[in-house]
């Protein structure tokens, strides 16, 4: 059995990883996986072009300038193309749609949720950089090993105590959300490159592709499994996921009927995903201008996961629920 070490970005990321790791996704492909740790985007950076940390879940942005600097980051395959977040307000902030969230004070937290969070305002008509939202970030510093730890008050406590008037959360926070009293409006998914990616570099591209053909059937098949096996993955997400706060049986439903609709069972990024993400590459490079050099597809290396599907591995995997198939690329 290969061992591959898979460290994450974002907590978030483990309600997946558990499910394919738990359910064998992994370990049919003769692969043993260390998943359950975080990495720091500077490390990310630093281990994953020479091959010793074979494989990253995530890292979106920064990815762009890095590859105009010579860095060989790649991305393999995207679990997700939707930021399926709601608005979240207090009943006495006077917000009922998007639009009231004009002159507001607004919450934000994280380098990429920071970035979804411009790029929606900004898509929505209101345009931080002209002051027309003010952006109050939460105050989070992010330590050596990657964990990132909270210098004040939560973005659910910020709005439930007045500091800012509203933000974007998405589940299982956004049930702690309406456990506090607060109030969610609906708005449209966000296309966007989000949750778990498989990332590595082409050092592995052009030594490993064995191993990385093993890796992402074994996250396909741990896709499938969350999709048909309501029941069972629930369970595990009760077990197993705890980064995020400990899930009761309504949470993990909730978190459950969010997340499984929108899994990649192909592991096709969307487009329009692509090019939100890209939007804020140059955003969060603008002052050096090196992201602009590099095409948004440039990144992104489809040939494992056509060959793959070409194989009709991922048809063989819902024969008997091709309607879950549906609507997703391929």
């Amino acid at each position: 059995m290969d061992h591959v070490n898979f460290p994450y970005r974002s907590d978030s990321h483990l309600a997946l990883m558990h499910v394919i790791n738990e359910s064998g996704g992994w370990e049919r492909q003769n692969l043993d996986v260390d998943f359950d740790k975080i990495i720091n985007r500077e490390d990310a950076h630093d281990l994953v072009p020479t091959g010793e940390v074979e494989f990253v879940s995530g890292n979106h942005v920064s990815t762009y300038a890095r590859r105009a600097q010579g860095d060989t980051w790649a991305y393999l395959g995207q679990s997700v193309s939707f930021n399926n977040v709601q608005l979240i307000t207090r009943e006495d902030a006077g917000i009922n749609t998007m639009e009231d969230v004009r002159g507001k004070k607004f919450g934000s937290r994280g380098r990429h949720p920071g970035l979804n969070t411009w790029l929606a305002l900004k898509q929505a008509g209101l345009n931080p950089d002209n002051d027309q939202v003010e952006i109050i970030k939460e105050d989070r510093v992010e330590l050596p090993d990657g964990t990132k730890q909270l210098n004040r008050k939560s973005l659910l406590d910020m709005v439930n105590d007045g500091e800012c008037d509203a933000c974007f959360m998405g589940q299982p926070r956004l049930e702690f959300a309406k456990r506090m009293g607060l109030k969610v409006i609906e708005i449209p998914p966000q296309p966007m490159v989000y949750f778990m990616t498989v990332s590595t570099s082409k050092i592995m591209v052009e030594t490993k592709p064995d191993i990385i053909d093993r890796m992402l059937r074994g996250v396909l098949e741990g896709i499938a499994y969350f999709k048909i096996n309501r029941e069972e993955t629930i369970k595990i997400l009760m077990d197993k996921h705890k980064k995020e706060g400990d899930l009761d049986r309504d949470m993990a439903e909730k978190l459950y009927d969010d997340l499984a609709p929108t899994l990649e069972p192909r592991l096709f990024p969307n487009l329009n995903a692509i090019s939100n993400v890209y939007q804020e590459a140059l955003k969060q490079d603008e002052k050096n201008g090196d992201a602009a050099r590099i095409h948004p597809l440039a990144l992104w290396d489809f040939h494992f996961i056509r060959e793959i599907d070409n194989s009709g591995f991922s048809d063989n995997l819902y024969k008997d629920h091709k309607e879950l198939l549906e609507n997703h690329g391929g």
